[in-house]
């Protein structure tokens, strides 16, 4: 199956239950280093809606 990323790309996705699992991880990770808090956000928000798209995809 292919979840259309933030950006608009289409990544493929070939074990839904691992896809979330690293979302998950992924989307809370940040550098304990605050100058990198503007990349930290734009990861987060990437990887959240990723998360959520492969969420919406096991309900169904």
């Amino acid at each position: 199956m292919k979840v259309s990323d933030l950006n608009g790309c289409l990544i493929e996705v070939t074990d839904l239950d691992e896809a979330i699992k690293v979302t998950t991880e992924y989307k809370e990770y940040e550098h304990e280093d605050k100058n990198d808090s503007d990349f930290d956000r734009r990861q987060k928000a990437y990887w959240t809606d990723m998360h959520q798209k492969l969420m919406e995809l096991k309900k169904k």
